[in-house]
């Protein structure tokens, strides 16, 4: 009978849905992990602002992460620069955390069978879980653009910033443009995110999960600089990721922001098809 009165109440579903992402939320920002993670983001640019200020000598172009040698003059670049010096690496590992712990974690735990007693549905779980894993690639790169503008204001002088076309524009311009490379970035971030969720629905161990979206995240990186596997670089998720260059040219050319969307939007495209393919048959009881 209870069954039956779920099944025939339709109108509850969204408010179901909206329930359980609020509740996802709730609880990936109240992990200590979670913060741990973004505190240690935040620490990126504000060491690479301390290591430049008491340098004793002036960053040589060409050398380091790209607009290193250009804190000194203006210091909204802390935060370009630190975008630049985490989206190989540190990025990528706290997304492959929070991706593989979404399905893998909670079966772990034992909660994915109480999770599906509501009459949310399978998909409706695994879109939760997806953007819960997006709220965070937010929260990552929105962490470490907020902390390098902050160093960069506390440490360096602030004016109007030249662009890589030769053109000059003013501080908030300079600003507007950070948060449209972060926003560059964390697009670059949504289809590791859909392969964490996909390897985390084929196993009960987050940590393994975890670990094979971060290596799959260095590998894709390692093949994008073969230049023998030139044909296969496009079809890497992790090609386009420094493609925000022509972010800072005036005008912008959204060209490599399009084909980096598109690209993403194949990767979450795939993935979550695969992942609702394998979540659907999963054996929740086991």
């Amino acid at each position: 009978m209870t069954l039956l009165a779920e099944s025939s109440a339709p109108p509850v579903r969204p408010g179901i849905g909206w329930a359980l992402l609020g509740s996802e939320l709730s609880v990936l920002f109240r992990r200590l992990r979670t913060w741990a993670m973004l505190l240690a983001l935040a620490a990126v640019p504000i060491l690479i602002a301390i290591a430049v200020k008491l340098s004793s000598r002036p960053a040589t172009p060409g050398r380091g992460p790209l607009f290193l040698d250009r804190i000194t003059q203006n210091g909204l670049f802390v935060a370009v620069t630190a975008l630049v010096v985490c989206v190989p690496l540190f990025l990528p590992l706290t997304i492959g955390v929070v991706a593989g712990d979404t399905v893998a974690g909670e079966a772990n735990l034992g909660t994915l069978r109480y999770l599906l007693l509501a009459p949310a549905g399978r998909i409706r779980l695994l879109l939760v879980k997806y953007a819960g894993a997006v709220a965070f690639c937010c929260a990552a790169t929105a962490t470490v653009a907020a902390a390098g503008t902050l160093a960069g204001v506390v440490f360096f002088p602030i004016g109007p910033v030249t662009l890589l076309s030769g053109d000059t524009i003013g501080v908030s311009e300079s600003a507007l443009r950070s948060l449209l490379i972060a926003a560059y970035i964390t697009v670059s971030l949504l289809g590791l995110s859909a392969i964490g969720l996909l390897i985390s629905t084929f196993t009960d161990v987050p940590v393994g999960a975890m670990a094979a979206t971060i290596v799959l995240s260095v590998v894709s990186q390692v093949l994008d600089n073969l230049p023998q596997l030139e044909w296969l670089h496009p079809w890497l998720f992790s090609h386009h990721w420094l493609g925000f260059a022509d972010i800072l040219r005036q005008p912008i050319s959204w060209t490599s922001f399009g084909e980096n969307a598109l690209l993403q939007a194949g990767y979450i495209a795939v993935c979550g098809a695969l992942a609702y393919g394998k979540f659907s048959t999963k054996d929740i009881l086991s």
